[in-house]
């Protein structure tokens, strides 16, 4: 861990929130322990070796394997091996006891029998006996056959109502749909070959659309007209679906509106909730309530399903106070919520941060006779993972079960993922098992999460790996694969990789979402290339996507590694303006923003807006601002943040805790902030390394280094390794009392336990030796010691060391036969954006002067 890694001041993701049994009491400060009883001498024992958190990558995705395999033996009970026309199929037990893994062995032995049976009724079979799955086998492998064609002299006939049937069959089996089965059977039929009826096609236009597929599903509804084909109201709404999967079809779907208008088309319910769920992804807020006005004042009563969309789009803007008054509206016109709706409202909650209230939805469902279902916990369990909160998650995870609801492969995945970011490997395998002793199979989002989890540097192998395995286990890609692709490669810092599944994403047919740009987004955001991220946004914007919220925020994060607060600043007054919604993620953004970059007006004005606009801050907005405070010794504000905390009902966390030690430190009262310390100790909680340096700090800065001594021991014996800061600390803390044989043992002891010392380190020495004006010592310690410790300690750093020495100011004081450097008046040094800058001696002597000038010829000779 580098030394920058572990100040307190720099916002980390919430860890687990500490349960306080009581608060903790700062005053009186204790009086110093007794000095006999701290430890008069560095430490010599060895440390523990340093823990390794990785993910059990191995295991996990053997796990994962095993779930996804396909069962050996047949389970489906036989039935009668009759055809719905009476007519004998021996062959059809034959293929329902056949294992699915075996069926195209079976069918490739069984070959010249199968071409003497009726097509359509060996099909139709299967789907009585509800063997869909092997249905469609057979089809594809009919198909395959056939090599694509409608009729082969000594193959099969597949003539139109063998795919009329097959359409049917498809279209009302959710996961024949949702998996991509459909599309890939559709694929395989030479559709220009055949005259459909309107149920078929839209079915097939139905299945592109699920699987992502939307030109192609464009270009089938297209050919359906010039056939002379009329679309039906059904069809009209599935097309409005692929506009709206397609982003940045407004236009095209209004166009689509008048056409069926023409066609003397009344809109339904799923006409509008259709319209209006394509506006909430793109952010059309405007055109969303344009829409429903307008359908209203023609006479459409909106009922249950036309609320709930409308709700979701404010929902999924977090403009929660907006959900819950079209809640109210519904109740008014006697509408009647269901589940879909509190589950919209509790999604609304949750983006808006307000996750108790979410929580308190669900006893409000109770109360009016709706059960909770999978899809309320999941988005609360869901948004605590989110927001770091995996004690919340997983305790609402076990009030799922307790209350009857059997959870989801959604909810399996919303665990998952949350114990993924965490590194929780023994858990995620046990939420694998749990998942197969439930019967719940993994599916392609599983998977895309795994990809997700394995999103992190050095580990593109198992990127590629999970997408190998993926594949074989018959999930084709689709276009969230593609983004989850994107988006691990992004984390891993492969740009290369990055654009080339953008590439091959395209060359598979899918169109880029403004989900995929957002990837892009993210990718671009941690290498900070703002270029890069400014060019993706203007190509997002002539492609006729809006960039939403997560748009905004992730290009603020390029700003904000790279320095620009002019372009911070612009965005900024876009949403000061009213131009970009002030939604509660882009203000929490830039607050988190501003306090990055040290702008504490800009940090407080979006905070001001937030709280104006209702939202609820979480614990790493009250943690920022916290630690910015006390970065600026502005106490009174960070105690007023502590009440705010306290106000809101929120538990103060280790970050809290540490940034509080760290401001008592700062300020001289080392005592306080060691019992800060103990009271996290007392509480239950787990000081961590930040904890204890920022302890070790304090008493460092006021010279009591034996204090400093026994908190190091303390935190070596709970199995925590000191780091470079920890060993700097004490080096600085010597070297200011000039105690260089103790700063001989820490440099021993850092490399008797691998940790190098760096060039902070020795600079650190050298100063203390001019500080105490031994400059012969700190030149013989930069041009000897420094290379017998460290032989390859970089060289340019080393004479960068030794010009500090050299350049450092001081008076010449001696006579004709000695010359002796005296140590020129302390300054007054201050760090700004890294650059050290040495300010001018104010006053010399006039006899220094003299002298000075005296030698300025024999050095120039």
């Amino acid at each position: 861990m580098s030394g920058g890694a572990i100040f307190p001041s720099r916002p980390t993701p919430p860890p687990p929130v500490l349960h306080l049994t009581k608060p903790l009491s700062f005053s009186p400060s204790p009086p110093p322990p007794p000095p006999q009883l701290l430890p008069s001498r560095f430490p010599s024992t060895s440390l523990p070796c340093p823990p390794h958190p990785s993910l059990a990558l191995d295991s996990l995705l053997s796990h994962l394997l095993h779930l996804s395999s396909t069962p050996s033996t047949s389970f489906i009970t036989p039935i009668s091996s009759r055809a719905p026309n009476g007519s004998p199929l021996p062959i059809l037990d034959s293929i329902i006891h056949t294992p699915l893994t075996d069926l195209n062995s079976y069918l490739n032995s069984a070959h010249n029998d199968l071409k003497q049976l009726n097509l359509y009724e060996l099909l139709k079979g299967l789907d009585s006996a509800g063997e869909w799955r092997k249905a469609a086998a057979v089809f594809e492998w009919v198909m395959k056959s056939n090599n694509g064609k409608k009729k082969l002299d000594d193959g099969f006939v597949v003539d139109r109502e063998v795919v009329e049937l097959m359409a049917r069959m498809l279209g009302r089996e959710e996961d024949a749909m949702g998996n991509g089965v459909a599309r890939k059977v559709f694929d395989l039929v030479p559709l220009d070959e055949y005259l459909l009826d309107v149920r078929a096609v839209t079915t097939i236009i139905h299945s592109y659309s699920r699987a992502g597929k939307c030109e192609k599903a464009i270009e089938i509804f297209d050919r359906m007209k010039e056939k002379g084909m009329v679309p039906s109201l059904v069809t009209y709404n599935v097309m409005l679906g692929v506009y709206g999967k397609m982003g940045r079809s407004w236009e095209r779907m209004v166009e689509l509106l008048n056409e069926m208008e023409r066609e003397g088309l009344a809109f339904d319910e799923f006409t509008c909730s259709t319209v209006i769920s394509a506006c909430g992804r793109e952010g059309l807020l405007d055109e969303a309530m344009g829409f429903f006005d307008r359908v209203r004042k023609s006479g459409f009563v909106p009922g249950t399903v036309t609320y709930n969309s409308l709700l979701q789009v404010f929902g999924k803007a977090g403009m929660w106070s907006e959900a819950v008054k079209i809640m109210r509206e519904m109740e008014d016109a006697s509408v009647k919520p269901d589940s879909f709706t509190y589950n919209g409202l509790v999604g609304a909650y949750v983006r808006a941060g307000f996750l108790e209230e979410g929580v308190a939805v669900i006893d409000k469902m109770m109360e009016k006779g709706v059960m909770p279902n999978a899809v309320t916990y999941t988005t609360l369990i869901d948004g605590y993972g989110k927001a770091g909160k995996e004690d919340e998650a997983l305790a609402l995870f076990a009030r799922m079960k307790e209350s009857g609801c059997v959870p989801n492969v959604a909810t399996y995945n919303a665990i998952i993922g949350m114990l993924g970011k965490k590194l929780m490997s023994d858990q995620m395998i046990a939420v694998l098992g749990e998942m197969k002793s439930n019967g719940c199979s993994p599916n392609r989002i599983t998977w895309n999460t795994m990809l997700a989890i394995c999103g992190h540097e050095g580990l593109e192998s198992y990127v590629n790996r999970v997408f190998l395995e993926m594949s074989r286990c018959g999930f084709d890609p689709d276009r969230d694969t593609f983004n989850s692709l994107i988006t691990a490669y992004g984390r891993c810092g492969a740009r290369l990789d990055t654009s080339m599944i953008f590439s091959e994403m395209i060359k598979a047919g899918f169109c880029p979402s403004l989900t995929t740009y957002n990837s892009l987004l993210n990718a671009l955001a941690r290498s900070g290339d703002s270029d890069g991220a400014d060019s993706v946004i203007r190509d997002m914007k002539s492609k006729g996507f809006k960039p939403n919220e997560n748009s905004y925020s992730l290009l603020l994060q390029c700003y904000a590694r790279r320095g620009q607060i002019g372009s911070i600043r612009l965005i900024e007054n876009e949403v000061y303006e009213g131009r970009i919604f002030p939604s509660w993620m882009i203000l929490r953004n830039l607050v988190l923003i501003n306090f990055k970059c040290r702008e504490l007006t800009g940090m407080n004005k979006a905070f001001q807006l937030f709280v104006n606009n209702g939202y609820k801050p979480d614990m790493v907005m009250y943690n920022s601002m916290l630690a910015i405070y006390a970065k600026n010794r502005m106490y009174d504000q960070a105690y007023e943040i502590l009440d705010m905390i306290r106000d809101q009902g929120l538990e103060p966390d280790l970050i809290t805790y540490n940034t509080l030690m760290d401001l008592h430190a700062m300020n001289g009262d080392c005592w306080k902030a060691e019992e800060t310390l103990r009271g996290v100790l007392r509480s239950g909680g787990q000081p961590d390394l930040v904890s204890y340096n920022t302890v070790i700090k304090g008493f460092c800065r006021q010279g009591l280094m034996q204090d400093a001594i026994k908190i190091m021991s303390e935190m070596t014996a709970r199995g925590i390794r000191p780091c470079i800061f920890t060993y700097n600390t004490f080096v600085a803390g010597y070297a200011a009392k000039g105690m260089f044989s103790e700063v001989d043992e820490v440099i021993g002891y850092m490399v008797q336990h691998n940790c190098k010392p760096n060039e902070l380190t020795y600079k650190t020495i050298l100063d203390g030796f001019c500080r105490a004006k031994r400059y012969t010592e700190a030149l013989d310690y930069a041009s000897s010691r420094i290379k017998e410790i460290d032989p390859t300690f970089d060289d340019r750093s080393l004479e960068r060391l030794t010009d500090r020495i050299k350049n450092r100011p001081a008076w010449v004081v001696g006579n004709l036969g000695s010359v002796k450097l005296c140590a020129a008046p302390e300054r007054m040094r201050k760090k700004k954006k890294k650059k050290r800058v040495i300010s001018e001696l104010l006053h010399c002597s006039v006899l220094a002067t003299l002298f000075m000038l005296l030698l300025r010829p024999m050095c120039l000779d």
